[in-house]
């Protein structure tokens, strides 16, 4: 088997997710009048004003977080608040600050060492796009009739009565599919994916990649990317396993829902907010139990090569699920459990805008809430203290970026993990129990005994001795680490 290049730099990452349009609003950035109040009830279609200069006046807040990688959704230019229709793949969305801002945001996020990547909707575009408006203008007789799959004229593109005569992502009037059998349009996606890294981005989020069911655009597309930029990262959209599109010729990582799932089943538990989940496809999320998430989690580190573990985006939530916090019905202890877990397990880590101040929401759109930035009396500062901690405990760990891991244990409850690099050894331990856990957690040869280990934070030291840890206790839903010094 070749052996996938990935982008090193992603071992490192500590990714957080932005939706532009409810990030940070700048007074800079001209705005049209008919805007939502900053932090309203969000809706389908409603624009709060969110841009990337706002963006840009808040990045030493991500930095102090301890962010060094920034995914957007669609920047841009489009009729949606999303920016999923995209009408203008060329050009930044004007409400956002236009190309300049996203200029400028690059700059000052690369001075900074933040990374950034964009979302790459090349399944479809919208109805704005020039070639669908020529075909709706021209019917039979435009120039551009390749570009999508017409069954008959005149489109129906506003008709919501009547189902589109042309191909449309999942049948919704205002998304036409791209005809990717077409040479001018695979020229004119590959252009674009080349064009945004020769800019300056650091890589593509990919919008649905698997309904582009072609292995040759995607082959291309990576060779066109790599080109302008032999780091750039491609991580695609698939919530479902993914080693077809993994394996060194096409994307490097996928959105690691799977990785969600496991999640959701252990931290949260038999308590999932299941009317909230069943608009994903995770549910049901199956066992709950500890022995069933090494089993998941094992089968997860099984299906593809390490370098591609090892860049996976891990993420407890995303624009198209409830938050976290919303599915555990409030329950901070999961999402700070799920956290750590998420900061010590291979793979590049991602946060949701807000979840680290503890903002809630159900499904689209409440999930999309503006970030409250005026109104920190509202900020979980505790929840937001330990999510810098966790960060801060893998940038300052190699192991926990690059090493090995292995189960230790899985058992009611509990779990434990190791990380190991050369001489650096982490040893992580979760209660997602009710009841306090005590036990003697065999460590194998994973370290010699009289090794001294010490508790990370507490600085509380124990000894290895006969193979093991003896006498541990765990408080209900708590977790402890353990490093070499």
């Amino acid at each position: 088997m070749v052996v996938p290049q990935t982008p090193d730099w992603v071992r490192d990452a500590i990714f957080y997710q932005i939706f532009p349009d409810r990030f940070a609003r700048s007074v800079t950035v001209p705005k049209p009048r008919h805007l939502d109040e900053w932090g309203a009830p969000p809706t389908y279609h409603g624009y709060q004003g969110g841009d990337l200069i706002g963006v840009v006046e808040h990045l030493d807040y991500l930095s102090a977080l301890g962010i060094n990688a920034v995914y957007f959704t669609p920047v841009f230019q489009s009729a949606s608040n999303h920016r999923y229709h995209t009408y203008d793949y060329e050009k930044v969305d004007p409400m956002l600050g236009g190309t300049s801002a996203l200029r400028r945001l690059v700059d000052e996020a690369h001075a900074r060492g933040i990374r950034v990547v964009l979302d790459g909707v090349f399944n479809h575009a919208s109805r704005g796009f020039f070639p669908f408006h020529d075909i709706m203008e021209n019917g039979p007789n435009s120039a551009y009739l390749d570009w999508s799959t017409v069954k008959c004229y005149p489109l129906q593109a506003y008709d919501a009565q009547k189902t589109p005569n042309y191909q449309a992502w999942w049948g919704l009037h205002a998304l036409p599919k791209f005809n990717t059998d077409c040479p001018e349009v695979r020229e004119f996606l590959w252009g674009i994916g080349r064009m945004w890294i020769e800019f300056g981005i650091d890589g593509w989020r990919l919008d649905v990649p698997n309904e582009i069911d072609d292995d040759s655009f995607w082959r291309e597309f990576r060779q066109r990317v790599r080109a302008a930029n032999p780091e750039a990262y491609i991580v695609g959209e698939v919530w479902t396993d993914a080693e077809r599109w993994l394996e060194g010729d096409m994307w490097d990582a996928v959105m690691n829902y799977q990785f969600t799932r496991a999640c959701l089943a252990f931290f949260i538990g038999e308590a999932v907010n299941e009317d909230d989940l069943r608009r994903t496809s995770l549910f049901p999320v199956g066992p709950t139990t500890a022995e069933a998430f090494r089993r998941n989690i094992e089968r997860l580190l099984g299906l593809y090569h390490p370098e591609v573990s090892g860049v996976m985006l891990n993420l407890l939530g995303s624009h198209d699920m409830a938050r976290f916090l919303t599915l555990a019905r409030g329950d901070k202890s999961a999402l700070r459990l799920a956290t750590l877990f998420q900061m010590t397990y291979p793979g590049a880590p991602s946060i949701y805008y807000g979840d680290e101040i503890g903002m809630a929401g159900g499904h689209d759109p409440a999930n999309r809430g503006a970030f409250p930035w005026h109104q920190n009396e509202t900020w979980d500062t505790g929840l937001l203290h330990d999510f810098q901690r966790f960060i801060a405990l893998r940038h300052q760990r190699p192991a926990l970026r690059r090493g090995s891991i292995q189960f230790l244990w899985a058992k009611v409850g509990v779990i434990a993990i190791a990380r190991q690099l050369a001489d650096e050894t982490i040893v992580v331990l979760f209660n997602a129990g009710r009841e306090t856990r005590a036990l003697d957690l065999p460590l194998g040869s994973l370290v010699a005994d009289g090794t001294i280990l010490a508790e990370c934070w507490t600085h509380d030291a124990v000894k290895v001795e006969q193979s093991m840890i003896g006498g541990l206790k765990l408080a209900p839903r708590s977790a402890r680490v353990f490093a070499t010094p």
